[in-house]
């Protein structure tokens, strides 16, 4: 068993600790500005071929050939993610550098991914202002709960809380429910105007236009099994990508005034070092701490940071082999300042139960 963590931010220290954080974020500053032509390359570079691996699945099952369709959705399905990764750049103005040619472009791309722009945009600012506040979960993030609160649940609510955490559903049912379904609506959104809900509706309307054209030309099972497939494999490696983001097990959550935006954005999140062709694909989400920190670095320049501050790339360091793990911890110890397994949770509760005296 590990040693219990101390939180770093308690202590003298704590002052000491914020100005570093503060610093790396005047560091990081100064890769803010996008370069117009590489946006445009990374969009073409993205776009281009997933429309034509589409096509190329297509023929692969006009023609009978079923080993090139199984060859080609999954290839297809890893631009899809790369183009939510530059729908997401777009969302925080980092992708051109221009507020207006970002939306657009991310409302353009948004028809492809099944994630209303505006409604995406909004909910996802909020994750970034409150990534490790307990006193402010609940709006894009996955929801996790301390021991505390699980244990407090009812027996109906802590077998509804393991079925959600369990693989299946988060990284299977899970998915296909927020990118199928979910999505279609902007629920939570009632306090934030129109924006939102004309924004859904007018993906809803450019998907099931899209979709239309798509069906007429070449048919209603052939679209099925070539685009259904490509979105469900696309959104459970988005799911993944955005858990292992921040469910590790030395994540930082922390209350205030202890939270501070500027730790938990170093600390909370995570370093996906990913191979090379795979950083390329997910559009190096991977340097996730650094991305918290300064969301208006584009995902191009991140590589730079790294390589001019190579410290950066040893913090909150996860490998995929190392990343395999993460899916067991699932509850935040408050006392030992890390996410725990439900065993672990399930062990302390019986020795504290033995604990208790014996009635007379």
């Amino acid at each position: 068993m590990k040693n219990t963590k101390v939180s770093p931010l308690s202590g003298h220290g704590a002052a000491a600790t914020v100005d570093r954080e503060k610093a790396w974020l005047k560091i990081l500053s100064t890769y803010r500005q996008p370069h117009i032509g590489r946006s445009t390359f990374e969009l073409t570079a993205s776009l281009v071929p997933f429309v034509l691996l589409w096509a190329g699945a297509w023929a692969c099952l006009h023609f009978g050939y079923w080993l090139g369709v199984v060859l080609i959705v999954p290839v297809a399905a890893g631009f899809l993610l790369r183009l939510f990764m530059l729908q997401h750049d777009c969302g925080h103005g980092s992708f051109f550098g221009r507020r207006s040619l970002d939306d657009w472009t991310g409302r353009m791309i948004s028809v492809l991914t099944l994630t209303p722009y505006d409604y995406w945009r909004r909910a996802h600012a909020v994750h970034h202002a409150s990534a490790g506040n307990l006193d402010e979960r609940g709006v894009g993030d996955i929801t996790t709960l301390t021991v505390a609160e699980y244990d407090a649940l009812t027996p109906g609510g802590r077998v509804r809380y393991r079925l959600y955490r369990h693989p299946l559903v988060m990284f299977g049912i899970g998915p296909a429910w927020l990118f199928l379904f979910k999505q279609r609506l902007p629920f939570g959104m009632m306090r934030s105007g129109a924006l939102p809900w004309v924004s859904t509706m007018a993906t809803n309307v450019a998907i099931a236009a899209l979709s239309g054209i798509l069906i007429w030309a070449v048919g209603v099972a052939p679209f099925l099994l070539i685009h259904l497939p490509i979105v469900l494999l696309a959104g459970a490696a988005g799911v993944w990508l955005f858990y292992v983001q921040h469910q590790f097990e030395d994540t930082h959550w922390s209350r205030p005034p202890e939270w501070t935006f500027q730790y938990a954005a170093m600390h909370g999140a995570s370093h996906y070092d990913l191979p090379q062709p795979l950083r390329w694909i997910t559009g190096n989400i991977g340097m996730h701490h650094l991305h918290h920190l300064s969301s208006r670095v584009p995902f191009y320049r991140l590589p730079e940071v790294i390589r001019d501050h190579p410290e950066l790339g040893d913090m909150g360091r996860i490998t995929i082999r190392q990343s395999l793990g993460l899916v067991k911890l699932v509850l935040w110890d408050e006392a030992s300042h890390r996410l725990i397994s439900f065993r672990e949770a399930d062990a302390r509760e019986t020795v504290a139960r033995s604990a208790l005296p014996t009635p007379a």
